[in-house]
């Protein structure tokens, strides 16, 4: 008898395989990233095909397979729901997920970077201008290399990058943008992905 894995996660992309299927890469709360599979999920009478959308926050079960693992459900958290509505929005959520998808490796619980994630989003969904947008692209870039050891937590980031993800952050951000986006450049660079 296979373990049910009950968690929850962000989907950052899929690929079609075999006749019905698809295969997601999913940054999990409690697994870390993953690579999933969904048997039948295209066919229009499958009941996971609307939950199971790219960049979609979900309630998850999984089972462990030989190679990878494969969802035997999910359901819809009723979070995010309007982030990839507008495409402002949906150009950072893309960009996000191709970065963590290049920098993350293997499964690897990462509480407070799934944390941070979610904060972020959950402030672009209610982001109101393209220059917020953009401060809050910087934030978040920026956490996330922080959280995986790229930039160092000086006094010059520290507040960017320890102190919750609220929209005052993304104010300060706007007076520091340039410093920050140097050092967001400078730690890309050296994780040669």
């Amino acid at each position: 008898m296979h373990h049910i894995y009950h968690t929850e996660g962000i989907i950052l992309g899929s690929k079609n395989y075999g006749e019905a299927g698809k295969c997601y890469y999913i940054f999990t709360r409690d697994l870390g990233m993953i690579f999933a599979s969904a048997q039948g999920v295209r066919k229009m009478s499958s009941k996971l095909r609307y939950v199971l959308q790219d960049f979609s926050y979900i309630k998850l079960d999984l089972v462990r397979g030989k190679d990878f693992w494969r969802l035997t459900s999910a359901s819809k958290t009723n979070a995010l729901e309007n982030l990839s509505r507008n495409p402002d929005t949906f150009a950072i959520i893309f960009n996000i997920a191709r970065l963590l998808k290049r920098l993350l490796a293997g499964e690897e619980k990462n509480d407070i970077l799934f944390t941070d994630l979610i904060s972020g989003f959950s402030v672009l969904e209610k982001a109101e201008n393209k220059e917020e947008i953009k401060n809050i692209e910087s934030v978040m870039v920026l956490r996330i290399l922080n959280n995986l050891g790229y930039v160092g937590a000086g006094d010059d980031f520290g507040k960017f990058t320890k102190s919750p993800f609220e929209e005052d952050l993304i104010f300060e951000m706007g007076k520091n943008r340039l410093k920050i986006l140097n050092e967001i450049n400078r730690a890309l660079k050296e994780t040669h992905l």
